[in-house]
């Protein structure tokens, strides 16, 4: 039986397996080109490297000395992500002090002048200012809280972005283009025919157990670091997709040190950095090979030292900063033998199991979320010309959900319902759309209650995400609105949340303080590195209270 012939039967064109920024991309163009399309994601969307990435949409200057095209990719997709989601990026201006070394410092200033002008070169592609050679005075009139050994410095410019809300946003308008979207759903196999040929995945429901299957033309494996997994679910050895999976930790202070992002160089010579991300710090990051459990990559206290370490010996005020907590993912980096984790390439690439005799099966390897639009692009193009459809791509001129027009944070106050600080962050994270929830608490004004303060979080988003952006947990609305990620670390509005998911999901008031329950200790195990021991006993304390009031045995490890 030919392909075409099987595709008459077909549920679907494609299957997407994988929900990062990949997984979405794909499920998004293809829906855009008019396929039919069925993406599958085991945890949530963004659980991997996507929501746990140092949160840029970058160029990489440092690519340019080993992997240019990176570089290029990057800065082009950076500006056609500004395009479709203006809401969701900010601008990152970037100092690198200059320290003495062997050689004079006038010749090291005059080196990196040199190299920052070629990276000009590619600065209007994303719409980024030109560098700018500093010496000593405006170095410290830039940033007074850096050391004041430097000889000089240099500013580049870089665009932040929050990669959850870059996913959801691919995956809500995939979905409103016709793509059908299970989350918290495995695929427990990739179905094949006789002569090998992908027919099809079965898959189960995680939080249900409801299974079933699903027939498709094409199956896409966009899994990120579990690629190679995926690939067995096809029959196939993992390493037909091999990558090179390493492990990168970020380390978030309490609230924002400068207004500057400030490069550092560790004690093996690695650049890390302090970046002012949102309304908070950031440290990062680690890049190093990871062989452990990719659903629990956690940070280590050797990690968040490395990072403090680096950051402090050029601005020491980063230890003023209360750590509140870490996050961790994998990166998918293409497979190489013998090159440092940190020169492995960055580049991407599509394979094609038709030589593994799994025709119709196709593993998405590398990548980087900056220039995730093209990688999707081409993985589309691929599956788009094996179905016979000519239509080109335009995700990279059509607005994702909320960023078809600005608005004005200030206008959703004009009711003085919801605080100046919540709407501007409700604006921020959903563009256009902000209007949707506003319209919520115009027809039910009780919905502008804050569930979490530190964001802070509105009971309306949270109901909001949970109807529209398929949050079946408290981590999940976590993931889209940050609730639960600041100072308080949750202790104040995650049994809040999990009522409110309890209640419009129908479970019971139980259900929805397990949910709390769990969510708080997964964020107490990704502080516990970055924490003193006082904090640590006082969360102890607390989830031990809370485990009491749903019957639940105290742990170990918990007084």
């Amino acid at each position: 039986m030919s392909v075409l012939a099987a595709s008459d039967r077909s549920d679907v064109d494609v299957v997407v397996i994988g929900g990062g920024v990949n997984g979405s991309g794909v499920a998004r163009d293809a829906a855009l080109r008019g396929l039919r399309v069925a993406l599958f994601e085991r945890n949530d969307i963004a659980f991997g490297a996507s929501g746990n990435s140092s949160g840029m949409i970058h160029g990489g200057p440092r690519y340019l000395t080993y992997d240019p095209d990176v570089t290029l990719t990057s800065c082009v997709d950076s500006g056609h992500i500004q395009r479709i989601a203006p809401h969701l990026l900010f601008r990152i201006p970037f100092l690198m002090p200059i320290h003495a070394g062997r050689y004079p410092a006038s010749v090291v200033l005059a080196a990196y002048d040199a190299f920052f002008d070629l990276y000009d070169k590619y600065q209007e592609l994303k719409r980024g200012k030109p560098h700018v050679r500093l010496n000593p005075d405006e170095l410290r009139q830039l940033e007074p809280g850096l050391v004041s050994d430097a000889v000089g410095g240099v500013t580049f410019d870089e665009w932040g972005i929050d990669g959850a809300r870059l996913c959801v946003g691919n995956v809500v308008d995939a979905m409103e283009h016709g793509a059908e979207v299970h989350v918290h759903t495995a695929v427990t196999e990739v179905m094949r025919r006789d002569d090998g040929n992908v027919t099809g995945v079965r898959f189960r429901d995680r939080m249900t157990g409801a299974g079933g299957a699903l027939t498709a033309r094409v199956v896409v494996n966009a899994t990120g670091a579990w690629a190679p997994l995926t690939s067995s679910l096809a029959g196939l050895e993992p390493k037909v997709a091999r990558i090179r999976p390493g492990k990168g930790i970020h380390v978030y202070l309490d609230r924002r040190l400068t207004n500057y992002a400030v490069v550092a160089t560790a004690i093996d010579g690695r650049q890390v950095f302090l970046l002012p991300w949102q309304n908070m710090s950031v440290l990062g990051t680690t890049d190093d090979d990871y062989y452990g459990d990719l659903d629990d990559v956690v940070a280590t206290g050797d990690e968040v030292r490395y990072l403090t370490q680096a950051v402090e010996r050029v601005f020491p005020a980063v230890r003023t900063a209360r750590a509140i907590g870490t996050w961790g993912g994998v990166r998918p980096t293409l497979h190489a033998w013998g090159p440092n984790e940190d020169k492995l390439s960055r580049e991407h690439e599509i394979v094609d199991h038709a030589a593994n005799g799994a025709d119709g099966l196709y593993s998405m390897i590398g990548g980087k979320l900056a220039s995730y639009r093209i990688f999707a692009e081409e993985m589309t193009d691929v599956v788009a010309r094996r179905l016979g459809n000519t239509t080109k791509t335009q995700t990279h001129v059509s607005p994702l959900p909320g960023g078809d027009e600005t608005i004005d944070p200030m206008a959703l106050i004009e009711d003085e319902l919801v605080d100046p600080m919540a709407a501007v962050r409700l604006e921020y994270r959903h563009g256009s759309r902000a209007l949707r929830v506003m319209e919520r608490i115009a027809r039910n004004p009780r919905e502008a209650r804050v569930v979490c303060e530190c964001e802070p979080v509105l009971e309306a988003e949270v109901r909001y995400v949970v109807e529209h952006e398929l949050a079946r947990t408290v981590e999940d609305v976590s993931r889209r609105t940050r609730l639960g990620l600041g100072s308080c670390g949750g202790m104040r509005c995650a049994a809040r949340c999990g009522a409110l998911i309890a209640q419009m999901r129908e479970r019971s008031p139980e259900a929805g303080r397990r949910d709390a329950l769990h969510f708080l200790e997964t964020a107490r195990r990704r502080r516990l590195p970055a924490i003193g021991p006082e904090q640590a006993r006082q969360e102890s304390l607390a989830l031990a209270h809370l485990r009491s009031e749903i019957g639940e045995t105290p742990r170990e490890d918990e007084p």
